[in-house]
């Protein structure tokens, strides 16, 4: 039976459609077990489904899922779709979205060392012997962060194969690549036959998103590595000794729904230990996702799925991939950084960033500075953004132009400058962006600098055109590499922030890593800039988002696990959550970087990672595919709805007893009190926590309330007798109402922490008050 959202989906498209037979695909669910015994597989009792409903020509199947999902994807049209979902043995039909990508030094900074006699690297063995699937664009076998020497043979367990394709061969894996699949099914259903002059119809990535993330999560050892000299030094990954399988699902659509979950089937179903997914979307509810679905499905086998939390900050509720039982990676910045400054004609020196690598400007020499917009004539707006075509030659010619952030990307204006004769670009944000600033690989000498140097740089330029002082100029000094910053880390302008738009119960991000101008392994295919015009070619380029930080945590949690083959998925991320870090480089609460103060929870969830703590974490929150179900009763989801996600027939009576959404056993504690005119509140949560520490140990609690409420936990001490043991907590929060505007909330927070002297066990207390419209 379908669910009720999935068919009010079907009416949404047919709503929004001018041609509601115009076809699309469809996700479909199947009662797995009800196969009749006519049909020897599961694909013919499929096709067999589709001829049922379309007598002429049956629609085609684009994917068969097996092990993460049960079903199949095809393209169809409304009508057909909604005769489908009548048939007794389907379970859901789902509309297919598309998703988009979220697009060294870090090591080092997590503090990640070689020479260290004992640690996370060490205790782990690099990684050696799990295995890493990257959900991407596909993977340069060729590139030196991914050679195979010193390695051992593949591991007996994969089942994974290597599939060869355009410039691809199946030789083209090896002991540190294992394997390699690419799914273009549901892209081509959509977008029809793909261009191969421009794509690559195998798993060879003509993007370079891919190649990046997957050495950074685990890049063997390269010396030297830089980008333009940029960032010199040795560049590796998280787990250097891990070996990757790539499955390529992001093409120059977008990377959609049926594939992903082909790559999820497929990459459980070869035996991968840990799934980096750098991609994401809009949220919706997790029966009418696939990632979700997808990770559910691999989480449930065992498999440690991380995403990226997405790019969409600084603004609240931008936070994506937002399912319980995936770990939600936001972005922080490392200490290093590439400064490239504007010196204006006054003497004044506005910081920025660049990675540009060319000829520089002609050294003392200051250069005319023109913002588009103000010259006459064209469209203001337009040549603001340094759009395509907005320039005119005659007035930005010789000059160093200053271009508004937004719309385009960030190198194509500087194309776009460069085409009209400019000599250089200062690339200046919006209000939005504020302070946040990505160095890029620009095509001529070009820096970023934040809102308020923008400012600074138009009322300067408005002053000298108007009075009779010499017109406005300007020049750009590169600087080359800075380590050492301070402060570090510091949350990105960039790292999609919560609360969590789908279970508010649920704090998300989870944590934070380096995600800020990460050094990592490139495609020969693509110039450094990722524009086509770029001919550069490099080994390693320098790049920023969400994407980035999530293959740190994939490489940590492949870490992690090899030193703790027994932990489950949950148990590795709550030793990430409990041992994360708030304060930075300079012993204060990390900040943000748009607007330079204090970050919260919705910005960094529990905490930038902090790998050596969280190999030994000392008492964990773990959590069992029953509790996320006993979780998804409690979120108000029909049975429908969580068989869908789990599978499983589902019994709410004894979820809805036990509590709320908020009592799923996880690393963070959150609450949303709707006032309602009441003027006390109070709530509780129960957690348990396994000692993975030492045998007869014992744990105090320190709680650091969130402003104007009440914490209280019982009991306040746990013994442990053994390793192994689980022990029960309850927390209780009460709280006054505050006065707020209707439909306005307020967030406040604290923690609880449970410590035996030797580890520190920190959970967030998260409370939020909401005044109804």
């Amino acid at each position: 039976m379908l669910s009720l959202l999935s068919f009010l989906s079907l009416l949404a498209i047919a709503s929004s459609s001018s041609t509601n037979e115009q076809p699309r695909t469809f996700i479909v669910q199947v009662q797995h077990d009800s196969k009749p015994f006519v049909f020897p597989t599961h694909q013919q009792w499929y096709t067999s489904s589709l001829s049922s409903i379309s007598p002429g020509t049956a629609p085609l199947l684009l994917h068969t899922y097996e092990t993460v999902f049960h079903g199949f994807s095809a393209k169809l049209s409304l009508s057909e779709a909604l005769k489908l979902q009548t048939l007794p043995h389907i379970i859901a039909v789902i509309p297919e979205r598309v998703r988009h990508v979220h697009t060294t030094r870090s090591p080092h900074f997590l503090g990640l060392k070689t020479t260290d006699r004992a640690g996370l690297l060490k205790e782990s063995d690099f990684g050696s012997d799990l295995v890493i699937g990257v959900i991407d664009t596909g993977i340069c076998p060729e590139r030196q962060s991914f050679n195979d020497r010193d390695l051992g043979p593949v591991p007996s367990k994969w089942k994974g194969v290597c599939v060869g394709g355009k410039d691809f061969d199946s030789s083209s894996c090896n002991r540190k690549l294992i394997g390699a699949r690419f799914f273009c099914n549901g892209y081509e259903a959509t977008n029809g036959k793909m261009n191969e002059t421009t794509e690559y119809r195998s798993p060879r990535d003509s993007d370079g998103h891919g190649t990046h993330t997957a050495s950074i999560a685990a890049g063997r050892y390269v010396f030297p590595a830089s980008t333009f000299g940029y960032a010199r030094g040795v560049a590796a990954g998280m787990a250097p000794k891990a070996r990757l399988a790539a499955y390529k699902v992001c093409w120059n659509a977008g990377c959609y729904d049926s594939d992903i979950l082909a790559a999820f089937d497929a990459a459980v179903s070869d035996g991968v230990d840990v799934i980096s997914l750098s991609v994401g979307g809009v949220v919706v509810p997790y029966y009418l996702d696939a990632i979700a679905i997808g990770s559910f499905g691999a989480v449930d086998r065992g498999v440690f799925v991380s995403a990226s939390a997405g790019n969409g900050g600084p603004g609240g509720l931008t936070v994506t991939n937002v399912a319980p039982w995936v770990t939600t990676v936001g972005a922080g910045t490392i200490d290093r950084d590439f400064p490239a400054d504007v010196k204006l004609g006054n003497g004044r020196v506005i910081s920025g960033v660049s990675l540009y690598g060319g000829p520089g400007l002609a050294p003392g020499k200051m250069y005319p500075v023109v913002y588009a917009r103000s010259s006459e004539g064209g469209d203001g707006y337009s040549s603001s953004l340094c759009l395509e075509g907005s320039l005119d030659p005659k007035v930005v010619g010789g000059k160093i132009v200053l271009c508004d952030r937004g719309i385009n990307s960030r190198a194509v204006k500087g194309e776009v400058v460069k085409k009209a004769g400019g000599v250089g670009m200062i690339l200046a944000n919006g209000a939005f962006d504020g302070e946040g600033l990505v160095a890029d690989c620009h095509v001529l000498p070009a820096t970023a600098v934040g809102a308020s140097g923008g400012d600074e740089i138009r009322r300067y330029m408005s002053a000298a055109s108007k009075s009779k002082s010499p017109p406005p100029t300007a020049t750009i000094i590169f600087r080359g590499t800075r380590v050492n910053v301070r402060p570090a880390p510091v949350v990105a302008s960039f790292s999609a922030r919560g609360p969590n738009p789908e279970s508010p119960e649920i704090l998300k991000p989870d944590v934070i890593a380096p995600g800020l101008n990460i050094l990592a392994a490139w495609s020969d295919k693509v110039g450094p800039s990722g524009i086509p015009s770029d001919q550069r070619k490099i080994e390693f380029n320098i790049l920023s988002g969400t994407s980035m930080a999530c293959p740190h945590v994939s490489g940590l949690a492949a870490l992690l696990k090899a030193a703790h083959p027994e932990w489950s998925s949950a148990a590795i991320r709550s030793a990430l959550m409990t041992t994360a870090y708030t304060v930075d480089n300079r012993g204060e609460q990390m900040i943000d970087e748009s607007t330079g103060n204090v970050s919260t929870v919705f910005d960094f969830g529990a905490g930038h990672v902090h790998p050596q703590e969280a190999m030994n974490p000392g008492l964990i929150y773990d959590i069992s595919s029953l509790d996320y179900m006993d979780f998804l009763c409690n979120s108000n989801y029909t049975l429908t709805n969580i068989k869908v996600i789990t599978r499983r027939n589902a019994d709410c009576s004894g979820a809805k007893r036990a509590g709320h959404a908020g009592n799923l056993n996880y690393p963070s504690l959150t609450v949303v009190f709707q006032q309602y005119g009441k003027n006390h509140m109070s709530t509780h949560f129960i957690r348990t926590v396994t000692n993975v520490g030492d045998a007869n140990s014992v744990y105090k609690v320190t709680i650091r309330p969130p402003g104007g409420t009440v914490v209280t936990v019982q009991p306040e001490k746990l013994v442990f007798r053994r390793v192994g043991q689980k022990l029960n907590f309850l927390v209780r929060v009460e709280t006054t109402a505050v006065k707020l505007a209707p439909g306005a909330s307020s967030m406040k927070s604290g923690s609880i922490i449970w410590a035996d002297g030797k580890h520190t066990v920190a959970s967030p207390v998260v409370v939020t008050m909401q005044q109804p419209l």
